[in-house]
């Protein structure tokens, strides 16, 4: 077993053990960019449903990305070249919006973030009303400032995928170049906006219950 499939399963077993016939359980998942928390949440939520038996999901994924504001609004606000950091995101209705997540009379909808077309898309996810666990992925899901803040109430339990600072430095860059872009620009474009906001999480987000490094993901 490598080391992200034992991550995975050591997620896993937090949701099985957190799922009780009283609620729905919600697992929060968060990390600075690059950090490798979407690929674990995406393969904890597969990971689940794979296992389970039976026509409804046992497990659903809601990435904080469907609440980026919209490139309109950004450049309105002269927030473009900042886009990914806390201010640039809808935090309160994202916020609002994972409170519905312990009712499960009906089945709830939200945006997803289609990176094809650099904008979110309404009601792209939804959650049956019977699934009984919901995994929330993003960045600032642990921040200690508000309303960030108000979430801890919300989660059933937390994880915080947190390589070493080298390693998050080296993927944000080579994320740029994969982009089309020279060394040079992708330094500029990291040191100037996805480094900052990672050494912000790293250093202003509450202990989850899990740390998990992830310094590589074979």
């Amino acid at each position: 077993m490598t080391t992200f499939q034992a991550d995975v399963e050591a997620v896993c077993a937090m949701a099985r053990a957190g799922s009780t016939d009283s609620g729905r359980t919600v697992i929060g998942i968060a990390g600075p960019p690059a950090s490798g928390k979407s690929t674990l949440a995406e393969a904890v939520v597969t990971a689940l449903n794979d296992a389970a038996k039976g026509d409804v999901p046992l497990a659903a994924l809601v990435p904080m990305d469907g609440y980026h504001l919209d490139n309109a609004i950004l450049k309105a606000k002269g927030l473009f070249d900042r886009k990914g950091a806390p201010e640039t995101f809808d935090a309160h209705g994202f916020c609002a919006a994972l409170g519905r997540l312990r009712d499960q009379s009906h089945e709830l909808f939200f945006p997803r973030f289609d990176r094809g077309i650099d904008m979110s898309v309404a009601g792209a996810l939804s959650i049956h009303p019977q699934t009984p666990i919901v995994v929330v992925e993003g960045n600032y899901l642990l921040l200690e400032s508000a309303p960030w803040s108000s979430l801890k109430d919300l989660f059933s339990a937390t994880v915080f995928v947190s390589p070493a600072r080298e390693v998050l430095r080296a993927r944000l860059l080579q994320r740029w170049i994969d982009h089309g872009h020279s060394p040079e620009a992708a330094l500029q474009r990291a040191s100037g906006n996805d480094l900052p906001n990672a050494e912000r999480i790293l250093d202003e987000s509450v202990a989850a219950d899990l740390i998990l490094h992830q310094s590589d993901l074979d």
